[in-house]
């Protein structure tokens, strides 16, 4: 084979490279949807994480706050994800100090609390802006769940629960605690779904 003609199949075989890897990436984009599209910062070392990672579970999304009356809801919340990890579903915590200056620490100091003080092990991403308030620096995930909903959190621990199809989102008002006979059926419901 002559170098014209090594050259020529390496830039084919560059192209075809670099279609399959389009085509891959779009295929993901299209099976997580545009919900869960997104890179979001890790909050115990402020890493990207693509949430596209959790498509296909049920998810449920929840901002919390350190210093709240309903902080306690971390047990549960941790101990529905310990439940049904397995089936398929995982939480996702979105630290906010929107609500009453009740999450004023850094990313560290909110990870170290939120393991020491409720052994919490479902991710947990930077603090985030989740309330009306926010204006222009509402978190984009939150100004999709409020399209979806209708719903912004009107306090700490407001809770969105994601059919694995990733377009099935219901809101569920902070009060709703975690073993909340309604909301653990609805839970049960969305993991048995296709």
């Amino acid at each position: 084979m002559s170098t014209a003609q090594l050259i020529d199949f390496a830039r084919k075989s560059c192209a075809a490279a670099l279609l399959l890897f389009a085509c891959a990436s779009g295929a993901q984009a299209a099976e997580c949807g545009t919900l869960l599209n997104r890179e979001l910062p890790r909050l115990q070392d402020e890493k990207p994480q693509n949430l596209c990672q959790y498509a296909g579970k049920v998810v449920v999304v929840v901002n919390t706050a350190s210093y709240c009356g309903f902080t306690s809801q971390y047990k549960g919340l941790e101990s529905l994800h310990a439940r049904y990890r397995d089936r398929g579903l995982v939480v996702l915590g979105f630290p906010s100090n929107d609500f009453g200056s009740q999450e004023p620490g850094s990313n560290q100091e909110i990870a170290t609390f939120c393991a020491n003080t409720f052994g919490v092990k479902f991710p947990m991403f930077t603090k985030t802006r989740v309330s009306q308030s926010a204006g222009a620096a509402l978190s984009p995930l939150y100004a999709e769940l409020r399209q979806r909903t209708g719903t912004l959190p009107r306090w700490n621990f407001h809770k969105y629960l994601i059919g694995r199809d990733g377009s099935t989102v219901q809101s569920f008002s902070s009060d709703v605690e975690p073993d909340d006979k309604a909301f653990v059926e609805g839970i049960e419901k969305l993991l048995v779904a296709q």
